[in-house]
């Protein structure tokens, strides 16, 4: 007999994280179903991490909900993402978004980009 095992959820948000994506939401020009978050290949480093407001939940999302906020994960970056918190950080002269990922192996200098290797199997 098989036993599944539950699934690790892919990312987690601190307070900070989630209460600004209610912010943002709040303010959205028409109604969004959360928001969807990936990587892409781009930056010097390789990879940049993506953020868009979604409309609806697409089939193939991992739909992730951690205080109060729905983040939906393209499926292509399930495992670059396993294991991310996301922040959120207010500094003097800016405010951004914080991926804090176990898979991150390098940034560039100035922080745009990474270098992002797949979770391994059983993580």
């Amino acid at each position: 007999m098989t036993v599944s095992r539950p699934r690790p959820q892919v990312m987690r948000l601190t307070d900070a994280a989630a209460t600004r994506i209610k912010d943002v939401m709040a303010r959205a020009e028409k109604p969004v179903a959360g928001v969807r978050v990936g990587v892409k290949n781009g930056g010097c480093a390789g990879m940049e991490y993506t953020m868009e407001y979604a409309e609806a939940v697409n089939a193939t999302d991992e739909v992730v909900e951690d205080k109060g906020v729905k983040i939906l994960i393209d499926p292509k970056a399930v495992l670059f993402l396993l294991g991310t918190e996301m922040d959120y950080k207010t500094e003097k002269l800016s405010a951004q978004f914080i991926f804090n990922n176990p898979n991150q192996t390098s940034a560039c200098g100035c922080g745009e980009s990474v270098q992002l290797t797949p979770a391994k199997d059983g993580n």
